[in-house]
């Protein structure tokens, strides 16, 4: 992950909707046209831009990505729920557009030196990712309707709860065999996929979820790897007391991935299965032991993936 080495003398904050972008450069706020020739004839505007801080907002943001990037000038994409603490620490309690640009122009300006700079996924990354959220949007819609045909009254309506699932199971087959297509076509991702399949826990598809959700596996410390997949114990202490950790933050969906695969060394199989046993020996807990083990899967995981860049390299 890329940083910048020298505090930006200009920082711009953009707040993005659909149509329209807020753009705060901390002395003046305007609104102009989400387009790609208004965006590119703002930066002109400006004779040089050390910084822009953005939220994502469901894809709105990539135009001004792209055109930061054909520019070359560093981009920060930040973190939601990071930003709204950010603000509420300032005591502000309304919302506007204008706040918003603001706010993210001051986090810009304090925090640069924390914020990683966005860099532009390559097509295949960009496929893999659409191809799992896809999958991931028909097993909710899976989960839905089984709930429906066994809730009560759902006899009725049976044969559409039925013909509707199978439908949705044959879709999801669909992009399964398209993920794994893409991957053995892709030199990059075959490889990072092979890596993480090694570990007998983890399959095709499950490499291909980690590969997609956690990009940034095998450039990071194994605190940050911990961090992001949010499995890091954090700390409740206050002088004397010593509070039970509890793990929090990072990306939710990298936790559910990796469940199956920590019960997996809990059942005592794979090459985790000694770890598990051995927390369970010292008095943990069976969950906290599980959550370790899921936590030791990423740190490892991120530690092959850096050593086999580094050779290739």
């Amino acid at each position: 992950m890329a940083f910048l080495h020298q505090q930006p003398q200009l920082c711009l904050g953009f707040d993005i909707a659909k149509d329209t972008i807020t753009v705060c450069d901390g002395a003046t706020t305007r609104t102009i046209a989400n387009q790609r020739r208004t965006i590119r004839a703002l930066l002109k505007s400006y004779k040089h831009i050390d910084l822009v801080v953005c939220e994502p907002t469901g894809g709105h943001e990539s135009l001004l990505l792209e055109e930061c990037l054909r520019a070359g000038i560093a981009c920060h994409r930040a973190d939601t729920l990071k930003v709204e603490s950010f603000i509420r620490s300032y005591g502000t309690h309304g919302k506007s557009d204008a706040i918003d640009a603001g706010m993210l122009w001051a986090y810009g300006r304090e925090r640069w030196d924390k914020l990683c700079l966005w860099q532009a996924p390559d097509a295949e990354e960009i496929r893999l990712r659409a191809l799992v959220r896809r999958r991931q949007e028909l097993i909710a819609l899976r989960g839905a309707e089984k709930n429906r045909l066994k809730a009560p009254g759902g006899r009725e309506l049976a044969a559409s709860f039925k013909a509707l699932i199978k439908v949705i199971d044959n879709q999801i087959k669909a992009i399964e065999a398209d993920i794994r297509e893409l991957v053995a076509n892709s030199t990059t991702l075959k490889h990072r996929a092979a890596i993480c399949t090694a570990m007998d826990s983890l399959g095709p598809i499950v490499a291909a979820k980690l590969l997609a959700t956690l990009p940034e596996l095998g450039s990071m410390t194994r605190r940050k790897a911990a961090a992001l997949a949010g499995l890091a114990p954090h700390p409740n202490d206050s002088g004397q007391k010593h509070g039970y950790r509890k793990i929090r933050g990072g990306r939710p969906e990298v936790r559910s991935m990796l469940y199956m695969p920590a019960l997996h060394a809990a059942a005592g199989r794979g090459e985790f299965a000694a770890f598990y046993k051995r927390l369970r020996a010292n008095g943990k807990k069976p969950m906290v032991a599980i959550a370790a083990v899921m936590r030791k899967i990423i740190v490892t995981l991120n530690a092959r993936l850096r050593d086999a860049s580094i050779l290739q390299s």
